[in-house]
């Protein structure tokens, strides 16, 4: 599409979103073209979901323009953006569930006046039409309970484009499905393009998004990286610098190295499904007592799921076994006590409580002596930790609290130690003190760590070895040196 030619449909002009003191859009600015698909790409937390209901209406711009075919509706409610020719797909389908499918996209086709509530032939046909549109004529008459997660999809596609917008923004389109439901729902897209409409889509699924759009804008902490075409955006420097963190680096020891002759933890074939939606799909992995294993992929790969699953929080199929036992069964809690602890991605810290108390929490089950050494013990890998004892946790910058996080479940003794996503939104500086925590954990002491992580440069030089999850799925499994030859390059 020559873009020199066309007038833009949107045109976002300095668009600023703040919560309280925090920015998550900064002066943001980009264009939309009819017969355009855009992608906005970028870490969690970067800002593109904020973004995208900013321009919605569903969030209330800080400050920025939002100009719609030439006229600002930034503040607009969203009912009444939508009015004026917007369709948004949300990532989480909220049907009428006593009602059909067809009567779903008809409820979605009524008149906005009171006077008109009852449907015509016209309207139920044209409800028909777009079931058919969108691959749901075979299942029109049933009612959403009874569908699969990829029709659930394909139904709130429907209902976007029941009133024929202009605009279609569409959110994480591709999570839960599988790849080859990836492909088709690409295709419908694609097909919203083809009839001139501008779409503008978020998703982790990078690959996917690079795939199918015309163009991407990549952000991170709120602002634009850089905006292309997905092949030279994917090759930006400062991009792969945000996803992968940099230089890859590896210090792997052999897998011969660990003598246990059954691994410490073994996860075979394992499936966990949110309702209808795949979050794994036969995952296998093995960990050995004292192996530092990474599982490596960007946002919405399943690696927090993994986890979950692990410590007893998730059903599902397949089976988890620790030393040979199996696991199922097994609640988080007695996992927890057995000495397989996770510190989650959120921290889940307490606010109001000390330091000190927060690592006393994960100290309980120890007696004073116990617990005193193993406090100067932490102290001496996070000395700021000491300083800090007395204050709220809350007060704590944010790689202050990763710390905590991962200080309190060290008091917990544990055998295997999973950390998911630990640098999430740190700064450098902070990343170098963690990495040396790592370091010295691995050389001095016999604590088995699974870390989940899309920046492989942190990751990859405290791994022994490496899978990478992506799409739910284990695509690629074997030691960082390998990872750096093979499946580095193709990583995003």
């Amino acid at each position: 599409m020559d873009q020199t030619v066309t007038t833009a449909t949107l045109s976002v002009r300095g668009l600023t979103k703040r919560f309280g003191g925090l920015t998550a859009v900064k002066n943001l600015s980009f264009e939309l073209h009819p017969g355009e698909i855009l992608g906005l790409i970028g870490p969690n937390g970067s800002g593109k979901s904020t973004a995208m209901k900013s321009v919605m209406g569903i969030e209330r711009p800080t400050a920025g323009e939002v100009l719609f075919e030439g006229e600002n509706v930034a503040g607009l409610p969203a009912h009444k953006i939508a009015r004026k020719g917007f369709g948004m797909v949300f990532q989480h389908s909220r049907p009428l569930n006593r009602q059909t499918v067809l009567e779903n996209i008809m409820v979605a086709l009524l008149p906005d006046s009171l006077f008109m509530l009852f449907p015509d032939k016209a309207l139920t046909e044209r409800a028909k039409w777009i079931a058919e549109r969108v691959g749901l004529g075979a299942v029109m008459d049933r009612r959403p309970p009874t569908l699969p997660f990829a029709d659930l999809r394909r139904l709130e596609l429907a209902k976007a484009i029941a009133r024929d917008p202009k605009v279609v923004l569409v959110d994480e389109p591709f999570a839960g499905l599988t790849s080859a439901e990836v492909g088709t729902f690409s295709a419908l897209i694609r097909s919203f393009r083809d009839e001139g409409r501008a779409v503008m889509l978020v998703d982790h699924n990078v690959k996917s998004v690079a795939a199918l759009v015309d163009r991407v804008l990549a952000m991170y902490l709120g602002e634009e990286i850089t905006t292309g075409r997905a092949e030279d955006v994917m090759k930006n420097e400062t991009v792969r610098r945000v996803y992968l963190g940099g230089a890859i680096e590896t210090h792997a020891r052999p897998e011969t190295s660990f003598k246990d002759k059954v691994p410490l933890l073994q996860v075979d074939d394992v499936s966990v499904h949110y309702g209808k939606a795949q979050a794994l799909e036969n995952v296998s992995i093995h960990v050995h007592e004292g192996e530092f294993v990474s599982i490596v992929g960007l946002n919405g790969a399943g690696k927090t799921t993994l986890f979950n699953t692990i410590s007893g929080f998730l059903p599902y199929t397949g089976e988890i076994l620790r030393g040979g036992q199996k696991l199922r069964g097994t609640g988080p809690a007695k996992i927890a006590r057995s000495g397989l602890v996770q510190c989650p991605e959120s921290r889940e810290l307490f606010g109001e409580m000390t330091v000190r108390e927060n690592l006393d929490l994960g100290g309980q089950h120890l007696d004073d002596a116990a617990r005193a050494k193993q406090l100067a013990w932490l102290f001496e890998l996070f000395p700021i930790l000491k300083e800090r004892q007395g204050q709220m946790a809350q007060t704590l910058s944010g790689g202050e609290q990763q710390m905590l996080a991962i200080g309190r479940a060290l008091m917990m003794q544990p055998q295997i130690l999973i950390l998911d996503e630990p640098t999430l939104g740190l700064a450098p500086v902070i990343l170098e003190l963690l990495s040396k925590a790592l370091e010295k954990l691995r050389q001095t002491t016999r604590i088995t760590v699974l870390l989940g992580e899309q920046n492989v440069t942190f990751a990859l030089p405290h791994a022994d070895r490496v899978y990478v999850l992506e799409h739910a799925r284990i695509v690629w499994e074997g030691d960082p040196g390998r990872f750096a030859a093979e499946a580095g390059k193709d990583f995003l």
